[in-house]
């Protein structure tokens, strides 16, 4: 995919940021690499136990959450890439031209489907809880500290309307945090995500009821794999 094909879809443009790309998702939970499988698209292996991120994210949670929404845009965009061109792609080339086409019922499943993929990777077990050399350099320079990018992150997620991302992003080096409503991404248009926190309520509402705030500084927290995180940015 390139820049030019990075193009808005409609009313979201005004949340995406563009962003400089100084990093890719592993490729095989996001298939941004070339050689990713294209259609028919197959939902990647959860890459941990369903109990795993427990008590910041249910066991329930994760099972309807991965299970059923996830699994849905999967089935979804199978249906509608059938028979068109679509079938041919990988899932990040999909996602870019059926933003650039401004095709919204492609779009929707494909980037859901794609925003999933990166969301659980992020999780790994494993990984160290605080961001480390490079990346813990470049939110002190954007942030502050860590304490300082989770609470920016809890009132750029307070932001996002109805159903939604906040995503940590690179721009011009620096890094941002960018709020995007439903599917989008600012990877749809050009950019580069390090990590993306769904605020839609499937995602919290379990643990969580309606304090959204509280699950996204929970997260950051104690269930984000910083490792990660530091590899998306190529640290």
């Amino acid at each position: 995919m390139n820049r030019r094909d990075a193009l808005t879809l409609g009313g979201a443009a005004a949340l995406a940021a563009t962003v400089v790309r100084i990093g890719a998702p592993r490729p095989a939970m996001a298939q941004t690499a070339a050689a990713a499988p294209a259609g028919p698209f197959k939902q990647p292996p959860l890459p941990f136990k369903e109990d795993a991120l427990a008590p910041t994210i249910g066991a329930e949670t994760v099972g309807l959450h991965y299970g059923k929404h996830h699994k849905a845009y999967f089935d979804a965009l199978n249906k509608l890439a059938a028979g068109t061109p679509y079938e041919s792609m990988t899932l990040a080339e999909v996602v870019v031209k059926s933003a650039s086409a401004k095709d919204a019922a492609v779009f929707n499943q494909a980037g859901q489907a794609w925003n999933h993929n990166l969301y659980w990777e992020q999780f790994t077990p494993g990984g160290p809880k605080a961001p480390q050399g490079r990346l813990a350099d470049a939110i002190g320079e954007s942030f502050g500290d860590q304490a300082a990018l989770v609470k920016a992150a809890t009132e750029a997620a307070a932001k996002v309307f109805g159903s939604g991302w906040v995503w940590l992003v690179a721009d011009a080096g620096k890094l941002e945090l960018v709020g995007t409503s439903n599917a989008d991404s600012p990877f749809a248009h050009g950019g580069q995500p390090l990590f993306g926190i769904d605020v839609w309520e499937h995602a919290y509402y379990l643990d969580y009821q309606n304090r959204r705030a509280d699950h996204v500084k929970a997260v950051l927290e104690t269930v984000v794999n910083w490792s990660v995180v530091s590899d998306r940015l190529g640290a």
